[in-house]
Protein backbone atom coordinates (compact mmCIF):
# COMPACT_ATOMS: atom_id res chain seq x y z
CA UNK A 1 0.00 0.00 0.00
CA UNK A 2 2.81 2.24 0.66
CA UNK A 3 3.54 3.02 -2.55
CA UNK A 4 4.38 6.62 -4.45
CA UNK A 5 1.31 6.97 -6.02
CA UNK A 6 -1.00 6.10 -2.68
CA UNK A 7 1.08 9.04 -0.79
CA UNK A 8 0.79 11.57 -3.84
CA UNK A 9 -2.55 10.76 -3.77
CA UNK A 10 -2.80 11.63 -0.51
CA UNK A 11 -0.59 14.33 0.06
CA UNK A 12 -2.74 16.19 -2.46
CA UNK A 13 -5.56 16.06 -0.09
CA UNK A 14 -4.00 18.71 2.00
CA UNK A 15 -3.34 22.35 2.12
CA UNK A 16 0.08 22.76 0.97
CA UNK A 17 1.05 25.31 -1.59
CA UNK A 18 2.92 25.34 -4.59
CA UNK A 19 3.69 21.99 -6.78
CA UNK A 20 4.77 18.56 -5.16
CA UNK A 21 8.45 17.94 -6.94
CA UNK A 22 9.44 14.94 -4.77
CA UNK A 23 8.43 12.27 -2.39
CA UNK A 24 10.89 9.78 -0.08
CA UNK A 25 9.91 7.00 2.08
CA UNK A 26 11.10 7.60 6.01
CA UNK A 27 11.88 4.37 7.43
CA UNK A 28 12.71 5.70 11.30
CA UNK A 29 9.89 4.81 13.33
CA UNK A 30 7.84 1.49 13.79
CA UNK A 31 4.14 2.51 13.99
CA UNK A 32 3.13 5.21 11.51
CA UNK A 33 3.73 4.83 7.79
CA UNK A 34 5.84 7.95 6.91
CA UNK A 35 6.70 9.91 3.83
CA UNK A 36 8.77 13.35 3.30
CA UNK A 37 7.74 15.57 0.45
CA UNK A 38 8.78 18.67 -1.50
CA UNK A 39 7.09 21.42 -2.33
CA UNK A 40 8.23 24.20 -4.81
CA UNK A 41 6.64 27.86 -4.53
CA UNK A 42 7.71 30.81 -6.90
CA UNK A 43 11.38 28.95 -6.81
CA UNK A 44 11.57 28.50 -2.71
CA UNK A 45 10.63 24.81 -1.34
CA UNK A 46 9.27 23.40 1.48
CA UNK A 47 9.17 19.73 2.87
CA UNK A 48 6.69 18.00 5.05
CA UNK A 49 5.84 14.72 7.09
CA UNK A 50 3.25 12.22 6.25
CA UNK A 51 2.28 9.92 8.02
CA UNK A 52 -0.55 7.18 8.28
CA UNK A 53 -1.59 6.70 11.62
CA UNK A 54 -1.46 2.81 13.04
CA UNK A 55 -5.21 2.18 14.28
CA UNK A 56 -4.38 -0.60 15.21
CA UNK A 57 -2.35 1.26 18.23
CA UNK A 58 -4.12 4.09 18.19
CA UNK A 59 -8.23 3.13 17.30
CA UNK A 60 -9.34 6.57 17.26
CA UNK A 61 -6.97 8.67 15.42
CA UNK A 62 -9.40 11.67 15.00
CA UNK A 63 -9.32 12.19 19.03
CA UNK A 64 -5.48 11.16 18.54
CA UNK A 65 -5.08 14.66 16.06
CA UNK A 66 -7.44 16.71 18.23
CA UNK A 67 -5.40 16.33 21.35
CA UNK A 68 -1.85 17.45 18.88
CA UNK A 69 -3.63 20.47 16.95
CA UNK A 70 -4.75 22.01 20.85
CA UNK A 71 -1.56 21.06 22.50
CA UNK A 72 0.40 22.39 19.57
CA UNK A 73 -1.61 25.83 18.66
CA UNK A 74 -1.58 26.46 22.76
CA UNK A 75 2.70 25.83 22.24
CA UNK A 76 3.13 27.80 18.93
CA UNK A 77 1.30 30.64 21.13
CA UNK A 78 3.47 30.42 23.98
CA UNK A 79 6.86 30.82 22.02
CA UNK A 80 6.04 33.65 19.98
CA UNK A 81 9.12 35.63 19.44
CA UNK A 82 11.43 33.59 20.79
CA UNK A 83 14.67 32.36 18.57
CA UNK A 84 13.91 29.35 16.30
CA UNK A 85 9.91 30.15 17.40
CA UNK A 86 9.29 28.20 13.87
CA UNK A 87 11.23 25.42 14.94
CA UNK A 88 9.96 25.13 18.46
CA UNK A 89 6.34 22.66 18.01
CA UNK A 90 5.09 20.84 15.19
CA UNK A 91 3.01 22.34 12.91
CA UNK A 92 -0.28 20.65 11.40
CA UNK A 93 -1.17 21.02 8.11
CA UNK A 94 -5.24 20.65 7.48
CA UNK A 95 -6.39 19.06 4.85
CA UNK A 96 -8.46 20.84 2.40
CA UNK A 97 -11.85 19.90 4.41
CA UNK A 98 -10.57 21.91 7.08
CA UNK A 99 -10.04 18.50 9.21
CA UNK A 100 -6.11 17.73 10.79
CA UNK A 101 -6.26 14.19 8.71
CA UNK A 102 -7.73 12.84 5.92
CA UNK A 103 -8.45 9.47 4.98
CA UNK A 104 -7.73 6.97 2.09
CA UNK A 105 -10.22 4.31 0.33
CA UNK A 106 -8.90 1.83 3.03
CA UNK A 107 -10.09 3.78 6.10
CA UNK A 108 -7.12 4.49 7.43
CA UNK A 109 -6.33 8.43 8.51
CA UNK A 110 -3.17 9.93 7.00
CA UNK A 111 -1.79 13.54 8.80
CA UNK A 112 0.83 15.73 7.76
CA UNK A 113 3.16 18.17 9.47
CA UNK A 114 5.75 20.88 8.49
CA UNK A 115 9.21 19.62 8.20
CA UNK A 116 11.72 20.64 10.63
CA UNK A 117 15.02 21.72 9.21
CA UNK A 118 18.39 22.02 10.89
CA UNK A 119 17.75 19.45 14.37
CA UNK A 120 18.85 16.30 14.74
CA UNK A 121 18.32 13.69 17.21
CA UNK A 122 19.65 10.86 19.66
CA UNK A 123 18.95 7.34 20.29
CA UNK A 124 21.18 7.38 23.50
CA UNK A 125 22.40 10.31 25.57
CA UNK A 126 26.17 11.13 24.22
CA UNK A 127 27.03 13.28 27.72
CA UNK A 128 26.20 15.47 30.40
CA UNK A 129 25.56 18.48 28.16
CA UNK A 130 23.07 17.13 26.13
CA UNK A 131 21.18 15.42 29.65
CA UNK A 132 21.10 18.90 30.89
CA UNK A 133 19.86 20.07 27.09
CA UNK A 134 17.18 17.37 27.12
CA UNK A 135 15.92 17.77 31.06
CA UNK A 136 15.76 21.69 30.16
CA UNK A 137 13.62 20.93 26.69
CA UNK A 138 11.16 18.66 28.20
CA UNK A 139 10.36 20.97 31.46
CA UNK A 140 10.35 23.76 28.88
CA UNK A 141 7.53 21.42 27.47
CA UNK A 142 5.34 21.11 30.06
CA UNK A 143 5.85 24.31 31.20
CA UNK A 144 4.72 25.65 28.38
CA UNK A 145 1.23 23.53 28.65
CA UNK A 146 1.43 24.04 32.43
CA UNK A 147 -1.45 26.09 32.56
CA UNK A 148 -3.53 23.81 29.57
CA UNK A 149 -6.89 22.42 30.94
CA UNK A 150 -6.16 18.56 30.55
CA UNK A 151 -9.62 18.06 30.74
CA UNK A 152 -9.77 18.99 27.30
CA UNK A 153 -7.71 16.12 26.21
CA UNK A 154 -8.73 12.81 25.18
CA UNK A 155 -7.58 9.49 26.55
CA UNK A 156 -6.41 8.17 24.04
CA UNK A 157 -4.90 5.07 26.29
CA UNK A 158 -6.50 4.77 29.43
CA UNK A 159 -4.70 3.70 32.74
CA UNK A 160 -1.75 3.52 30.94
CA UNK A 161 0.28 4.06 33.80
CA UNK A 162 -2.29 1.93 36.27
CA UNK A 163 0.20 0.59 38.44
CA UNK A 164 -2.07 -1.80 40.22
CA UNK A 165 -4.20 -2.64 36.94
CA UNK A 166 -0.54 -4.18 35.87
CA UNK A 167 0.11 -5.95 38.49
CA UNK A 168 -3.55 -7.50 38.43
CA UNK A 169 -2.25 -8.01 34.59
CA UNK A 170 0.85 -10.00 36.11
CA UNK A 171 -1.40 -11.77 38.77
CA UNK A 172 -3.29 -13.00 35.57
CA UNK A 173 -0.48 -14.28 33.70
CA UNK A 174 1.05 -16.05 36.91
CA UNK A 175 -2.18 -18.05 37.39
CA UNK A 176 -2.65 -18.92 34.32
CA UNK A 177 0.75 -19.24 32.81
CA UNK A 178 0.05 -20.50 29.25
CA UNK A 179 3.61 -21.23 28.29
CA UNK A 180 4.87 -23.06 31.34
CA UNK A 181 7.39 -19.94 31.78
CA UNK A 182 6.68 -19.22 35.80
CA UNK A 183 8.74 -21.41 37.19
CA UNK A 184 11.58 -19.58 35.16
CA UNK A 185 10.97 -15.90 36.31
CA UNK A 186 10.30 -16.69 40.45
CA UNK A 187 13.29 -14.85 41.22
CA UNK A 188 11.90 -11.26 39.02
CA UNK A 189 8.63 -12.43 40.33
CA UNK A 190 9.82 -12.15 43.89
CA UNK A 191 11.18 -9.03 43.72
CA UNK A 192 8.59 -7.18 41.92
CA UNK A 193 5.88 -8.24 44.69
CA UNK A 194 8.39 -6.69 47.06
CA UNK A 195 8.15 -3.83 45.57
CA UNK A 196 4.68 -3.58 44.40
CA UNK A 197 3.00 -0.83 47.14
CA UNK A 198 6.11 1.14 46.73
CA UNK A 199 5.58 1.50 43.03
CA UNK A 200 1.69 2.05 43.51
CA UNK A 201 2.46 5.69 44.98
CA UNK A 202 2.60 7.70 41.64
CA UNK A 203 -0.21 6.29 40.23
CA UNK A 204 -2.63 6.73 43.42
CA UNK A 205 -1.30 10.18 43.91
CA UNK A 206 -2.49 10.89 40.26
CA UNK A 207 -5.90 9.63 41.13
CA UNK A 208 -7.07 10.73 44.38
CA UNK A 209 -5.43 14.70 43.47
CA UNK A 210 -2.75 14.47 45.21
CA UNK A 211 -0.52 15.07 42.33
CA UNK A 212 -2.36 17.34 39.94
CA UNK A 213 -3.69 16.30 36.48
CA UNK A 214 -1.51 18.05 33.49
CA UNK A 215 -0.76 17.31 30.07
CA UNK A 216 1.35 14.50 29.77
CA UNK A 217 3.44 13.08 26.82
CA UNK A 218 4.19 9.68 28.20
CA UNK A 219 6.97 8.95 26.09
CA UNK A 220 9.90 10.87 26.55
CA UNK A 221 12.90 9.27 25.42
CA UNK A 222 14.99 11.45 23.93
CA UNK A 223 14.84 10.31 20.16
CA UNK A 224 11.49 12.24 20.87
CA UNK A 225 13.25 15.50 21.34
CA UNK A 226 15.02 17.55 18.27
CA UNK A 227 18.28 19.42 18.94
CA UNK A 228 19.50 22.05 17.20
CA UNK A 229 22.38 20.61 14.58
CA UNK A 230 24.13 24.45 15.73
CA UNK A 231 23.48 25.09 18.90
CA UNK A 232 22.31 21.64 21.06
CA UNK A 233 19.44 23.18 22.60
CA UNK A 234 16.77 20.67 22.80
CA UNK A 235 14.11 22.78 20.67
CA UNK A 236 10.76 20.78 19.70
CA UNK A 237 9.23 17.18 21.79
CA UNK A 238 7.62 15.23 18.94
CA UNK A 239 5.72 12.05 18.12
CA UNK A 240 2.75 13.88 20.57
CA UNK A 241 0.23 10.71 19.60
CA UNK A 242 0.21 9.63 23.21
CA UNK A 243 -0.65 13.30 24.52
CA UNK A 244 -3.37 12.95 27.29
CA UNK A 245 -4.03 13.81 30.66
CA UNK A 246 -1.72 12.92 33.40
CA UNK A 247 1.06 13.59 36.30
CA UNK A 248 4.34 14.79 35.34
CA UNK A 249 5.81 12.23 36.94
CA UNK A 250 4.95 10.37 34.25
CA UNK A 251 7.08 12.36 31.86
CA UNK A 252 10.06 12.83 34.53
CA UNK A 253 9.59 8.98 35.29
CA UNK A 254 10.07 8.21 31.67
CA UNK A 255 12.73 10.72 30.88
CA UNK A 256 14.59 9.60 33.77
CA UNK A 257 14.45 6.11 32.82
CA UNK A 258 15.75 6.04 29.53
CA UNK A 259 18.21 9.06 29.74
CA UNK A 260 20.27 7.61 32.60
CA UNK A 261 20.36 4.10 32.26
CA UNK A 262 24.26 2.93 30.52
CA UNK A 263 22.97 -0.12 28.46
CA UNK A 264 19.73 -0.57 26.17
CA UNK A 265 16.54 -2.05 27.57
CA UNK A 266 17.34 -5.92 25.76
CA UNK A 267 21.03 -5.90 26.49
CA UNK A 268 21.64 -8.99 28.10
CA UNK A 269 24.36 -8.72 30.16
CA UNK A 270 23.05 -6.81 32.90
CA UNK A 271 26.63 -5.91 33.81
CA UNK A 272 26.37 -3.12 31.24
CA UNK A 273 23.33 -1.87 32.78
CA UNK A 274 23.87 0.79 35.45
CA UNK A 275 22.21 3.93 36.69
CA UNK A 276 24.51 6.86 35.51
CA UNK A 277 24.41 9.25 38.40
CA UNK A 278 26.21 12.42 36.22
CA UNK A 279 23.39 11.81 33.60
CA UNK A 280 20.72 11.86 36.21
CA UNK A 281 22.17 14.97 38.18
CA UNK A 282 22.93 17.50 34.83
CA UNK A 283 19.20 15.92 33.16
CA UNK A 284 17.77 17.11 36.64
CA UNK A 285 19.04 20.80 36.65
CA UNK A 286 18.16 21.25 33.38
CA UNK A 287 14.61 20.01 33.88
CA UNK A 288 14.13 22.27 37.02
CA UNK A 289 15.99 25.66 35.14
CA UNK A 290 12.40 25.25 32.79
CA UNK A 291 10.03 23.65 35.27
CA UNK A 292 10.56 24.38 38.71
CA UNK A 293 8.26 27.39 38.62
CA UNK A 294 4.98 25.66 37.92
CA UNK A 295 5.56 22.91 39.96
CA UNK A 296 4.23 21.69 43.19
CA UNK A 297 5.98 20.71 46.58
CA UNK A 298 4.54 17.13 45.81
CA UNK A 299 5.53 16.85 42.08
CA UNK A 300 9.15 18.40 42.92
CA UNK A 301 8.92 15.72 45.67
CA UNK A 302 8.17 12.70 43.89
CA UNK A 303 10.50 13.51 40.72
CA UNK A 304 13.46 11.41 41.89
CA UNK A 305 10.90 9.04 42.63
CA UNK A 306 9.37 8.73 39.25
CA UNK A 307 12.41 7.93 37.70
CA UNK A 308 12.27 3.93 40.02
CA UNK A 309 8.55 4.28 39.58
CA UNK A 310 8.49 4.01 35.65
CA UNK A 311 11.49 1.53 35.40
CA UNK A 312 8.94 -0.68 37.92
CA UNK A 313 6.29 -0.14 35.48
CA UNK A 314 8.06 -1.64 32.34
CA UNK A 315 9.51 -4.36 34.16
CA UNK A 316 6.15 -5.86 35.40
CA UNK A 317 4.85 -5.09 31.43
CA UNK A 318 7.76 -7.01 29.89
CA UNK A 319 7.31 -10.00 32.46
CA UNK A 320 3.65 -10.37 32.06
CA UNK A 321 4.57 -10.20 28.29
CA UNK A 322 6.98 -12.69 28.55
CA UNK A 323 4.76 -14.81 30.73
CA UNK A 324 2.01 -14.08 28.33
CA UNK A 325 3.97 -15.97 25.33
CA UNK A 326 5.12 -12.67 23.66
CA UNK A 327 1.48 -11.62 22.13
CA UNK A 328 2.06 -7.66 22.80
CA UNK A 329 5.61 -7.03 22.22
CA UNK A 330 7.64 -7.30 19.08
CA UNK A 331 10.52 -10.06 20.32
CA UNK A 332 13.29 -11.66 18.08
CA UNK A 333 14.07 -14.56 20.05
CA UNK A 334 11.65 -16.48 23.09
CA UNK A 335 13.54 -14.99 26.02
CA UNK A 336 13.81 -11.05 24.56
CA UNK A 337 10.78 -9.78 26.82
CA UNK A 338 12.44 -11.70 29.78
CA UNK A 339 15.88 -9.67 29.02
CA UNK A 340 13.67 -6.53 28.67
CA UNK A 341 12.08 -7.51 32.24
CA UNK A 342 15.85 -8.33 33.68
CA UNK A 343 17.17 -4.77 32.67
CA UNK A 344 14.60 -3.29 34.01
CA UNK A 345 15.20 -4.55 37.46
CA UNK A 346 18.72 -4.27 37.33
CA UNK A 347 18.14 -0.36 36.47
CA UNK A 348 15.93 0.17 39.99
CA UNK A 349 18.94 -2.43 41.75
CA UNK A 350 21.47 0.56 40.78
CA UNK A 351 19.13 3.14 41.30
CA UNK A 352 18.50 1.79 45.17
CA UNK A 353 22.56 1.10 45.37
CA UNK A 354 23.09 4.85 44.75
CA UNK A 355 19.65 6.32 45.91
CA UNK A 356 21.33 8.47 48.86
CA UNK A 357 23.77 9.96 46.43
CA UNK A 358 21.17 11.91 44.25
Amino acid sequence: MDTRSTAEAIIRKFSIPGSLVDIKVNTQGHINSTFISTFEKDGERAKYTHQRINSNVFPHPDEVMENIVRVTEHIRKKTVGLPDAERRSLRVVMAADGRPYTIDDEGMYWRTYGFIDGVKTYDKVPGEDTAYSLGKGIGAFQSELSDFDSSKLYTVIPRFHDMRMRYMQLSTSMEKDPKGRRKLVEDELSFLWDNKERGERIWDGFENGTLPSRVTHNDTKINNVLFSEGSGEALCVIDLDTIMPGTVLFDTGDMIRTACSTADEDERDLKLMEFHLPYYKALIDGYMEAASPFLTDGEREGIKESGRTITQIMAVRFLTDYLNGDVYYRTEYEEHNLVRARTQIKLMRSMDAQWREY
